[in-house]
């Protein structure tokens, strides 16, 4: 029987008995409907996670004690860094939950020319503590205990000049493809478009700050397939996806 995993903002150890916050509170006690002595996962996005007790299920509060702690993890050996365009809806969602799955280690929703949606002001936050919540429900879902990082939401124009690695941006236009690089230093840093690609004066922008072109194919990809399109494709070459053993885990402490 499949043992659900949440993430939690706060430090845990073996023996500590915890409350969960509302949210996890609300989802534990209405949609999983889980009882007392029933089992869950907590993780902190630190690495590794504990499998805890139920002690109380209540409108109050849910109480659970941590009786094993499990260093485990599913991490690519590949640093994949995302600087992605914000798209509209559903599109921006889908590709940050996706991009979680794949083994994005950080992302930045970035503003660019032909970027359909405005987000100013209150709405920068709002819209970046929806995408953190996806990204922490997609870590909960894919089985990894390190949470990837979301950054604040930036323009183009200041993220491109700060980025490290082998730093590459998707251009249908480009003759290079992913198979002619080579990652620096284990870390590939990938830049993808809004729904109406970069501009003329953004891909300068992006080649003056050491980015190379590259094409995905013949094709010309939606914006949301083309970021997990090219994160499927550095981790098929250069990551984990050619890895087939089991993760490895080691049960350090637990309770008796």
């Amino acid at each position: 029987m499949r043992v659900s995993r949440l993430y939690v903002s706060f430090s845990l150890a073996v023996g500590q008995q915890v409350a969960l916050d509302e949210d996890n509170a609300h989802y534990v006690r209405t949609v999983l409907r889980l009882r007392q002595s029933a089992e869950v996962i907590l993780f902190n996005g630190l690495g590794g996670e504990y499998l805890g007790k139920i002690d109380e299920v209540s409108r109050k509060s849910v109480l659970i004690t941590m009786t094993v702690w499990t260093d485990r993890s599913v991490e690519s050996h590949l640093k994949v860094t995302l600087g992605l365009g914000i798209a509209r809806g559903d599109r921006m969602d889908f590709s940050v939950q996706k991009a979680v799955e794949l083994g994005v280690n950080a992302m930045t929703p970035l503003i660019t020319e032909r970027c359909q949606v405005q987000i100013k002001g209150e709405k920068k936050v709002q819209r970046l503590l929806h995408w953190q919540k996806i990204a922490q429900h997609a870590t909960e879902q894919s089985g990894r205990t390190c949470l990837p990082i979301l950054n604040n939401i930036e323009h183009l124009t200041q993220w491109v000049g700060q980025q490290k690695g082998l730093k590459v941006f998707l251009d249908p236009y480009a003759d290079k493809s992913l198979n002619d690089l080579t990652p620096i230093e284990g870390h590939v840093t990938l830049l993808t478009g809004p729904e109406g690609g970069f501009s003329a004066v953004e891909r300068d922008i992006a080649k003056a700050a050491g980015f190379i072109p590259v094409r995905m194919g013949a094709r010309i990809l939606r914006t949301e397939t083309a970021s997990l399109a090219a994160l499927a494709a550095v981790q098929v070459l250069w990551g984990d996806f050619g890895i087939v053993e089991a993760p490895s885990s080691t049960i350090v402490r637990e309770i008796v």
